[in-house]
This record gives structure tokens, sequence and C-alpha cells, in this order.
């Protein structure tokens, strides 16, 4: 009878072993999901020091820019470009490039220098400067000049140098 005892006491032990190993791989199966969630697109600014509100024919104008980044991925891209939307002139980079509007340029540094160049005797200087990324996050910067020549009425106007836009998801 001690040996009946033995086998039913092994059996037990062997079905519980079994029942508790079957436990621990269905629960690593079950907790286990291919699916990480790795932040990739991160929001960001571009900080400009103060620049001039007046600018003269064949004055140039520097820009000095800065980009803020909420979060650091090692993928990601950013670009460059503008739209001048009233007066005539070129904005160039400080590596040498000279923008041409609309087009897209891939910004190497986190501080840059932009410089405009008034090429006409325009009353206005404006154009927008849109710098994105590869997640479809982008940020605005808008430029208004008055031309140094142009006689002033004495009205006052701030200009906001940096617009934010909001993100989109």
């Amino acid at each position: 009878m001690n040996i009946l005892n033995n086998k039913n006491k092994r059996k037990s032990i062997f079905k519980a072993l079994a029942l508790c190993l079957f436990a621990a791989v269905s629960l690593t199966f079950v907790s286990c999901d291919d699916d990480m969630d790795i932040q990739q697109s991160y929001p960001f600014t571009v900080e400009t020091m103060p620049v001039p509100n007046k600018v003269s024919k064949g004055q140039t104008v520097e820009i000095r820019c800065e980009l803020k980044k909420t979060g650091d991925f090692a993928n990601t891209l950013y670009t460059i470009r503008y739209f001048q939307f009233e007066g005539d002139g070129t904005l160039k980079m400080d590596n040498g490039i000279t923008f041409l509007p609309n087009d897209r340029y891939l910004l190497e540094n986190e501080k840059f220098r932009l410089y405009y160049t008034a090429q006409g005797d325009d009353e206005a200087h404006n154009f927008i400067v849109v710098v994105e990324d590869n997640f479809s996050n982008s940020y605005e910067l808008e430029f208004d000049f008055n031309n140094r020549n142009v006689k002033d009425d004495g009205a006052i106007s701030v200009v906001p140098i940096g617009n934010f836009k909001p993100l989109t998801r």
C-alpha cells in the first residue's frame, strides 16, 4: 500500500508541476506584445534673436535661429523652406545656400543663421520660413520688414517674429 501512496504522490506532484509550467508559459505568451511604443515624433520650436523691422535696398539682415526640441530621436530629419509673399529679396543660409521659394533644404545644425537681403525698393518685405521634420511636425516664422526709405506715418506696429503652429496628430 505504501507503494501505491508513493505513486499517487508522485503523480500529484507531477500534475502540479505540469500545471504550473503550463500556467507560466501561458502567461509569458499572453504578456508579450510585439507592438512596442517608441516615441519618434517630438514637437519643436524655432527661437530667433530679435531682428530689425526696417531694411533698405541692398541691406542684409542676419536672423539667428535655434531649433528647440522637446525630445530627440536619432532618425529625425529637419528641413527648411521659405515663401516670400511681399517685396523682393533673397534668403541665404549660413552655409552659402541661396533658397528658392518653396524648395526644401536639409537643416544640418540646430543653430543656424539666415541672411535676408532686400533687392527692391518695395514698401514692405514679408516672408514665411517653415521648419519641418520628417514626421509632419512644422513650425512657422513670419518676418515683416518695412523699407527704411519709406516715410513712416508714426504708427507703431507689433510684428511677431514667431508664430506657433500646433501639431496635428
